[in-house]
């Protein structure tokens, strides 16, 4: 997948700014540049430039001028892509950045595929291909949890975790095949026990590394958060205040909400995706009922449920939908809110919180009018999100290929503590380590092919 062409893209955001910024990257990167450079004052061209150095220039074509620009030069292999590079800083203007490319593509240079500057960094030695994958995660990192673990992966603490694990493999494998080339001598070169300690260890390290994608992915993705109730019962009003704008309409007529109503929102650095969904009730109307198909979908994918109950409701009718909601309920965190705790007396708010006696779910009794309640129900969300505070060292799984690759890796894993204990023959335990090997080195790029790179370097922005 090497390619020897240069390539040019705007790694800026599209649109008009302050400034934007062009990369040019390859073996004619510099030469191009110099041919649209016009030097502001008296002195060397890029080609004489040093790396890592500065130059203000205007860019022209032929007697136009059509930017004055900064030239930020970087010589390989000590560049972010591991190639001759140039970074154009030029003023924001849509048309300008359409112009400057415009020239460079007329001077030889291609349009760089999404992603293609961080995959030439990836095939040039510069970061390994989780680390590639951390840049793109720190692109779209939109929370605290988010941008420390793509910044660790990024640094390397997760390749540097598989490196160990993957010396210590091919040390083993080594002496395992040599005994194949001394088969009729019955030579024993690897102490057995001493894998077995190896293989232990190792199958518990990834052990932990595949069952920490749970909180990984939570971080990553944001954890699902389900507001089910009766209609009227104040979801969307909820929806509403926690999110910060009028996400769902807000009526007294039942049923108003007949869809999924989905929203993000990051607090104390995690990320929640709030659900709305049609309120539950019997009813007639085809569109309100595929609603409520809906709202029990997403009640099975939801890691956190808030059941809100209208206390200035039936009794009746909660302990009704009760019998209903409850069984989806298994191994979820569930708060049940009683809403509308303002509209009744002391009195009658102490008989309400006898409702529902059977269910031992954590309970709050709030009003959606009262702000000290909503900050009450968002510290209570990230208690029941859980999430461990992360450090700058911890390392974490956040990508569904690797966790599927550690979970491959993990089997094979127990393949070999099995044979172990089996005694089983050394052509068998090669064949089990090689692919736990295999499997470990897909996920840093030690062992990768053509599909797997185009899938993941296609889902970058371009200029990156």
């Amino acid at each position: 997948m090497m390619t020897n062409d240069t390539i040019c893209a705007l790694s800026t955001a599209p649109g008009s700014g302050g400034v934007a910024l062009i990369r040019i990257s390859g073996p004619e990167a510099i030469a191009i540049a110099n041919a649209i450079f016009s030097p502001k004052s008296p002195g060397r061209d890029l080609l004489a430039q040093p790396s890592h150095t500065l130059r203000l220039g205007d860019i022209r074509r032929g007697e136009d001028c059509i930017d004055q620009a900064l030239f930020s030069l970087f010589r390989a292999p000590h560049s972010y892509t591991g190639e001759d590079t140039v970074e154009i800083t030029c003023h924001g203007s849509p048309y300008i950045q359409q112009q400057i490319l415009k020239l460079l593509i007329e001077q030889g240079c291609r349009t760089a595929r999404p992603g293609e500057f961080t995959q030439r960094a990836f095939l040039n030695g510069k970061m390994d291909l989780s680390q590639a994958e951390a840049v793109a995660d720190l692109i779209a990192s939109s929370s605290a949890g988010m941008h420390r673990l793509a910044m660790n992966q990024m640094r390397g603490g997760f390749s540097q975790e598989l490196n160990k694990l993957r010396e210590q493999l091919l040390d083993f494998v080594a002496l395992v095949e040599l005994e194949l080339d001394f088969g009729e001598e019955d030579v024993e070169f690897a102490d057995r026990s001493h894998l077995h300690q190896l293989a232990a260890e190792i199958e518990r390290l990834v052990r932990t590394l595949a069952d920490s994608f749970s909180v990984g992915n939570a971080i990553k993705n944001g954890i699902p958060v389900a507001i089910i109730g009766e209609t009227n019962a104040g979801k969307s009003t909820l929806l509403n205040l926690l999110v910060g704008e009028e996400r769902a309409i807000v009526s007294d007529v039942h049923g108003t909400t007949r869809d999924v109503i989905e929203d993000t929102v990051s607090l104390d650095g995690i990320t929640f995706r709030f659900i709305d969904t049609a309120g539950l009730r019997q009813t007639t109307d085809t569109i309100e009922s595929l609603g409520i198909e809906r709202t029990f979908r997403q009640l099975q994918k939801a890691s956190i449920v808030l059941w809100m109950i209208d206390l200035t409701g039936s009794s009746t009718s909660a302990e009704a939908l009760s019998t209903l909601i409850v069984p989806y309920l298994e191994g979820k965190k569930t708060i049940l809110l009683f809403n509308k705790a303002d509209l009744l007396s002391a009195a009658d708010l102490e008989l309400k919180r006898r409702l529902l006696p059977e269910i031992t779910f954590d309970r709050l009794y709030i009003s959606t009018r009262q702000a000290a309640d909503i900050e009450l129900l968002k510290s209570r969300l990230i208690e029941a999100a859980a999430i461990p505070v992360i450090h700058s060292a911890d390392v974490i799984v956040a990508n569904i290929r690797h966790y599927e690759a550690l979970t491959h890796a993990h089997a094979a894993l127990v393949r070999i503590l099995d044979g172990l204990t089996q005694d089983i023959s050394a052509d068998f335990l090669s064949q089990d380590i090689r692919e736990c090997l295999h499997y470990l080195g897909e996920i840093t790029g030690h062992i990768t092919n053509d599909e797997i790179l185009s899938n993941i370097f296609s889902r970058f922005c371009i200029g990156k």
